[in-house]
């Protein structure tokens, strides 16, 4: 087993790996105490059977910079390969600004091939190399030093079975004609705006039942505060304050720290301090806001003239379409997708690409009334009108 603790023997291995079609990548990182996520270690793989052909790279235990394996990551002759790519691509963004390119992730391959939604790592390993994954690592802090052999070999399994997952799937991508719609995915994953949090959009991903605007513009303003904070600290978000205290804050609307002091769900470090003035400043810049700078919700589906009989037949759709291609339904559409659609939305990832053609072009025709839906054997199909 190859570990390596010195830029020298990184970059002597990514010289090698240069030299071959496509590399396996995986990480080992934390997140539980921090805002980003700390790379504790970085497993790697190219084709081969030899001891080289598989590392293992200490970013805690040596003296190396990663800057020969960004320098690998940028050679656009060399595939890179993960599995559920996003956080470990996050880690490199965020670092040096760098993501890996071109890239191919077999999670988004698998559902391409009908292995299901999301399917996990060991699954894949178990039906296409063959082989089982030993688990009992899968809960090691993997910031602590020294790590076991076992350990190791866990770690190392990752990638070099991965080579094997890899081969399987771009084959049958080959076969099909898919690995133009894969391609089409990783677009996403390498956009660098993926990875980017701005702290003015964070009160968009808070969930709330409440969609006036007043109460809103404290949401905004409170989740501003919060990931800035955060980000400038380093700490998870809910270190701050979680999404229940927030929500609460922006119904209560306290404007001392003796108000503060009655919130049942703000933590008590956040009840006093920086936080403390934080949160109270936040909320006078929410309430304070004119009116027409307040945010207002985006379309859902209580917004949306909604068809629900359209709705209900392009869910009877989207099942037929994606058994019939052997693709998971949810990466074709989701479910808010097919109201967006049945309320008259066009400017749709679902309707355009390669879903279009799989399942987006007979949407737009049922919609429009000229194709019907017929019982055919166990299956359903599209019956022109």
């Amino acid at each position: 087993m190859q570990i390596i603790t010195t830029t020298e023997a990184l970059a002597e291995f990514c010289a090698r790996a240069a030299e071959h079609p496509y590399v396996t990548v995986d990480t080992e990182f934390l997140r539980e105490r921090t805002y980003y996520s700390k790379l504790c270690l970085l497993q790697m793989a190219y084709p081969g059977t030899d001891d080289r052909s598989g590392a293992i790279i200490d970013p805690i235990a040596g003296n190396l910079t990663l800057d020969p394996l960004y320098e690998l990551f940028r050679d656009d002759r060399v595939m890179k390969v993960f599995h559920a790519a996003r956080q470990d691509l996050e880690i490199f963004c965020v670092d040096a600004g760098v993501i890996p390119a071109p890239l191919f992730d077999t999670q988004v391959a698998a559902m391409v091939c009908g292995f299901g939604e999301q399917v996990a790592y060991e699954t894949l390993v178990r039906k296409i190399a063959k082989a089982e994954v030993d688990k009992s690592s899968r809960f090691t802090d993997w910031s602590r030093r020294p790590l076991s052999d076992a350990q190791l070999r866990y770690a190392l399994a990752d990638v070099t079975h991965l080579r094997h997952v890899y081969d399987h799937l771009a084959e049958q991508l080959d076969k099909t004609g898919r690995t133009a719609w894969v391609a089409e995915e990783m677009a996403v994953l390498t956009d660098p705006a993926t990875y980017r949090v701005d702290p003015d959009d964070a009160w968009q991903r808070v969930k709330t039942r409440t969609n006036s605007p007043k109460f809103l513009s404290v949401v905004q303003e409170l989740a501003r505060f919060r990931e800035t904070y955060a980000q400038a600290r380093d700490v998870p978000r809910s270190r701050v304050f979680k999404d229940d205290a927030l929500v609460e804050l922006a119904s209560t609307k306290p404007m001392s720290e003796a108000d503060l002091g009655k919130s049942r769900l703000l933590l008590r470090e956040a009840r006093r301090g920086d936080i403390a003035e934080g949160i109270l400043a936040a909320i006078r810049r929410g309430v304070e806001k004119p009116a027409e700078e307040m945010p207002r919700p985006e379309n859902g589906r209580e917004q949306l003239q909604v068809n629900p009989a359209l709705a209900d037949l392009l869910r009877v759709l989207l099942k037929a379409k994606a058994e019939t291609a052997g693709v998971a339904q949810k990466l074709i559409a989701s479910a808010a997708d097919l109201d967006a659609i049945a309320a008259g939305e066009r400017d749709l990832p679902a309707l355009r690409g390669w879903r279009h053609e799989v399942f987006g072009a007979d949407a737009l025709r049922l919609c429009e009334g000229r194709i019907a839906l017929a019982v055919r054997g166990q299956g359903v199909a599209a019956v022109p009108l």
